[in-house]
């Protein structure tokens, strides 16, 4: 698998990589297959109808992971990929994707990832994302994830999703069904700058007895770009469903945080939080009593609360 230098600057950002990764893996580069592997627990099989990948993954599979990144650097390409996973009962693994995109074209470079997750009884996942674009041209660095997910009995899975930077436009939507006796996490982080724009939606729905959700969304807006976020939380069924929201607006940014909990069971318990504001001029003033300028402060609480 040959990659130049602008490839492997991508993967780093956003999949940790610095060579041909470990286990199972895919990668996507321009709209292509550029080089995959399987083991015995794991097998990733190219779609037959659309563009995409089955990921199978056996009963009781332990300590293992799977890469599945995305790079761009094509200017004018419009990707679109549809990836299912089939979680064995027992397993217990790590997956790890993300989208990078280097634009030095003038025309728009685009990557919607269709992403359904199925888990079985007692599985276990953690789903790791992360998007991140650079590039000198004019055009623009869309991504659109979507997320399907459904748990099974006793199912866990943590998703950890983040927006590095320099995304101009972005729709991310997250769609959940949890069983009886299983666990979602989710903890977004985003970051917009300049007039970029971002749209985040949530719906959980907590079907089973003794499932329970905790959505988590931090973001920072600067410049004059702007954020919307629904978090969405259904209680079907004897509950427990958390979700948070936590941002920091900057400059001339928009943001905007739309929470809704639905109890459709008297035995489902719903909590939701919310904040929005800038940051405290007394946070700012403590960093530069120990020498830092205003902006260098400002840059540390930012990644802090992004950390």
């Amino acid at each position: 698998m040959a990659l130049d230098a602008i490839q492997k600057a991508l993967l780093a950002e956003i999949a940790g990589l610095h060579g041909v990764p470990e286990g199972a893996y895919n990668i996507r580069s321009d709209g292509e297959l550029a080089g995959r592997a399987t083991t015995a627990n794991i097998d990733i099989v190219t779609k037959s109808d659309k563009p995409g990948i089955d990921i199978y993954i056996k009963p009781g599979t332990k300590n293992e992971s799977v890469h599945i990144p995305v790079i761009i650097e094509q200017s004018g390409l419009k990707d679109l990929v549809y990836n299912d996973f089939h979680i064995g009962e027992g397993a217990d693994v790590t997956i790890i994707a993300g989208c990078g995109i280097n634009n030095c074209g003038n025309q728009d470079s685009q990557h919607d990832g269709i992403h359904s997750f199925y888990l079985d009884r007692n599985a276990k996942l953690k789903y790791v994302e992360k998007h991140y674009a650079d590039g000198d041209g004019t055009g623009g660095r869309i991504m659109n994830p979507t997320t399907h997910i459904e748990l099974g009995e006793g199912a866990y899975m943590e998703m950890d999703t983040t927006q590095i930077k320099g995304i101009d436009s972005t729709k991310r939507i997250t769609t959940a069904k949890v069983g009886a006796g299983a666990t979602l996490i989710v903890r977004e982080k985003l970051m917009t700058h300049g007039v970029q724009v971002s749209d985040s939606e949530f719906t959980i729905d907590l079907d089973g007895d003794d499932s329970s959700a905790n959505v988590i969304s931090r973001g920072v807006a600067r410049d004059k770009s702007r954020q919307v976020l629904v978090l969405r939380i259904n209680g079907n069924a004897r509950c427990y469903g958390h979700s948070e929201c936590d941002n920091i607006v900057m400059d001339e940014s928009f943001v905007q945080a739309i929470p809704e909990i639905t109890a459709n069971s008297v035995e489902a318990s719903l909590v939701h939080e919310a904040a929005i504001g800038k940051i405290a001029g007394e946070q700012i003033t403590k960093l530069m009593t120990l020498g830092l300028t205003e902006a260098e402060a400002e840059e540390q609480i930012v990644a802090g609360f992004l950390k």
